[in-house]
């Protein structure tokens, strides 16, 4: 029996916690949602943002709550789609607590990379001072490197630098190979692959030789820099503690391999994505939908948080968007809330024709800014560009200044410019402009060239008909043949059928006159605007002559000053946009054109399931811009290609909402308006592709 005595029980006091002291008070200033995202713990983490529901607001805030806890600015990084925004960001961090986040790295993914590159692009073959070919850069070596090799670019129409440059942008961006690319996007290119194949990897060398890397390159390089050195991808991951990703339903496959290597090495990688499934409809530019849905996947013990309260919309606008986005089977379940009171029902409204639908627009316009609401709070969205053309007529017929925010006005496009260029000179065969612009369409044919043809021609009568008899052979041998093709065009161009039938001579210049084969190797989105033209043509089906519909169109693109609505501020303009242009950006009322079948979703893009739902996804999109009144239009007839009126089926995003989700209208004749005198809407310059959301409420902001 031992004498010793017990040992002690141990107990542990523990002190109460003193609460953590914020300079913020981020329980006052979130919601409940966006403060478990500030708030949500180291991992890896996924932020599903829904429309209008302040995702930039819980960034901001997610930044200030890491560096009040802590954490030194210069282990941030931030890539955002957009300098500014990455700006705007760190802008109101130094608001919120005064801290200095010029240490922080920040930027879009290209500005970053380039950074991060230059003091180590010797091991890839550069030196530090490396330059960055822009766009106008790339496009002209490519040119120079088909020129090196003598491709006979005259023989066979052989792709542009603009659109060779896409075609390597989207390869590089994608991870498509070359030759499954042009299979698939530009298969008319096929017979010319191996001359393609050969000028790129010319231009790789000249890139090298110069010491300069084109866009795709600070992206494609860097990836090279952190895959063959992982020295240098693991000083990354010990670098930058917190990455955060802004956008990131649009980050393409490069973009995502690049924020998976940085914190490959880590061991619980603190990297946060924000973005919204529902809203990614770039593919066409190589966003990757499926890098958002598999973060998790390629990052197990991933957190997803949702952001579902909306401070935008009127809750009978969202009850219709879920309601749409519901039916697409790829996506993270959410619902958006609305804090707003209930609202009007949403519209869906059935027009006569896309006459009648420009008409509707129209006067709903004026009344809704009779109303109370300004025309800039007013926007009219639509799938594709030619959707708006007759829209743009009847504003202008009634004095509605409008802006487009979509490119440019119809009839500025270049692509229409120059297929109307054939029917002036055939109205005018002394339009010197007309004649020297087609001719430049020719390869090989600049303005020298075309100035040395109409000197030739342009003192007689009909200059026109005495380039029809000129000796071909004394011209150039490398254009000679195209010359020959387009004296032939312009000789059938001029029978009195065509003549009489502006729609007819408007197919004629793009199936025979060739105008198809330009497009397709000047544009990337060649079929997009040779939809544009097919439109053009349906325009002119109601004209008997080519002399009156060019009246019409150029009078319809003279600007004048004296467009205005009686009481108009000086800058109030109804907006124009195509929805992809529209994205992160809202107006109190929304109008969505032309939802027909096989126009919107596009005949094309509905061929997969996977583009259908993007199809769908552009249609949320659409939706989720309106703040108080969405108003959904669908023509019910339409011409076909031969001028007969055929029945057109509503959109199937219309046919699969329950009936309960809006109200439909329909149309009455009334008295005609009084005649006003109409006048052209200000000329204005392509908008800025606008990309970061400004949210309306404070709880957003």
């Amino acid at each position: 029996m031992s004498d010793e005595a017990p040992a002690p029980r141990r107990y542990v006091l523990r002190r109460a916690a003193v609460p953590k002291s914020y300079r913020v008070d981020y329980a006052r200033e979130l919601n409940e949602e966006q403060k478990a995202v500030v708030f949500a713990p180291d991992g890896p983490t996924v932020v599903v943002a829904g429309a209008g529901s302040g995702k930039t607001r819980a960034l901001v805030y997610r930044v200030s709550r890491l560096i009040e806890d802590g954490a030194d600015p210069a282990s941030l990084l931030l890539l955002t789609f957009t300098n500014r925004a990455a700006r705007e960001m760190k802008r109101r961090v130094e608001a919120l607590i005064g801290a200095d986040l010029n240490r922080a790295t920040a930027g879009t993914f290209h500005s970053v990379a380039a950074r991060l590159l230059r003091p180590h692009a010797e091991l890839l073959g550069y030196r530090q001072n490396f330059g960055i070919l822009d766009s106008e850069d790339s496009k002209d070596l490519l040119e120079s490197a088909t020129s090196d090799l003598g491709v006979p670019v005259t023989e066979r129409r052989f792709p542009k630098g603009d659109l060779l440059r896409a075609i390597v942008s989207l390869c590089v961006n994608t991870g498509r190979p070359l030759d499954d690319l042009i299979t698939a996007e530009h298969p008319h290119f096929l017979p010319q692959l191996d001359a393609i194949r050969a000028v790129v990897h010319r231009y790789l060398e000249r890139k090298v030789a110069a010491n300069g890397m084109d866009y795709d390159d600070l992206l494609l390089n860097f990836k090279r820099l952190l895959a063959e050195h992982p020295g240098i991808r693991k000083s990354f991951g010990e670098r930058f503690r917190h990455v955060l990703v802004d956008e990131y339903q649009d980050v393409n496959r490069l973009q995502a391999d690049l924020v998976d290597l940085v914190v490959k090495d880590v061991e619980t990688p603190n990297v946060m994505v924000v973005g919204d499934d529902a809203q990614s409809i770039y593919s066409f530019r190589g966003a990757d939908f499926e890098a958002l849905l598999g973060f998790g996947e390629r990052h197990p013990g991933t957190r997803v948080f949702s952001l579902e309260t909306n401070y935008r919309s009127t809750p009978e606008i969202l009850r219709l968007a879920d309601a749409s986005i519901a039916h697409n089977t790829r996506r993270f379940e959410k619902s958006l809330r609305a804090t707003r009171p209930a609202g009007v029902p949403v519209a869906v409204v059935g027009t006569a024709d896309v006459v009648q639908q420009a008409e509707f627009v129209a006067q709903r316009v004026l009344e809704l800014r009779d109303e109370g609401t300004p025309l800039a709070e007013i926007a009219v969205l639509y799938r594709a560009h030619y959707q708006a053309l007759e829209l743009q007529i009847e504003l202008t017929r009634r004095g509605i200044p409008y802006e487009i925010r979509s490119g440019m006005r119809f009839f500025e496009q270049q692509h229409v410019k120059d297929v109307l260029a054939y029917l002036r000179l055939l109205v005018n065969p002394k339009e010197e402009t007309a004649f020297k612009r087609i001719l430049k369409l020719l390869p090989k044919v600049g303005e020298r060239t075309a100035a040395t043809l109409w000197a030739a021609v342009g003192g007689n009568p009909d200059p026109v008909g005495s380039f029809l008899h000129l000796d071909m052979r004394k011209a150039p041998a490398g254009v000679q043949g195209a010359l020959g093709k387009l004296a032939k065009t312009l000789e059938l161009l001029r029978r009195p059928s065509i003549l009489s039938a502006p729609a007819e001579a408007i197919r004629f210049v793009v199936d025979e006159g060739g105008y198809a084969d330009v497009a397709k190797s000047k544009f990337e989105n060649h079929q997009t605007r040779l939809d544009d033209l097919e439109a053009l043509a349906q325009f002119a089906l109601p004209y008997d002559g080519v002399e009156r519909f060019l009246e019409e169109v150029t009078l319809f693109g003279e600007p004048s000053g004296e467009t205005v609505v009686a009481g108009e501020k000086d800058d109030e303009r109804l907006v124009l946009s195509s929805i992809h242009q529209a994205k992160g950006l809202e107006w109190r009322a929304v109008f969505v054109l032309g939802l027909v079948e096989d126009r919107f979703p596009n005949v094309r893009a509905a061929r997969t399931a996977e583009g259908l739902e993007e199809e769908r996804r552009l249609f949320y999109v659409a939706a989720t811009r309106a703040k108080d009144e969405l108003l959904l239009v669908h023509p019910l007839a339409a011409f076909d290609r031969y001028g007969i009126v055929v029945v057109t089926e509503p959109s199937r995003f219309l046919n699969e909402l329950p009936e309960d989700v809006y109200e439909r209208w329909v149309l009455e004749p009334g008295p005609p308006l009084p005649e006003v005198a109409g006048a052209n809407a200000p000329r204005l310059g392509e908008a800025e592709d606008p990309t970061v959301e400004d949210d309306p409420e404070d709880l957003v902001n």
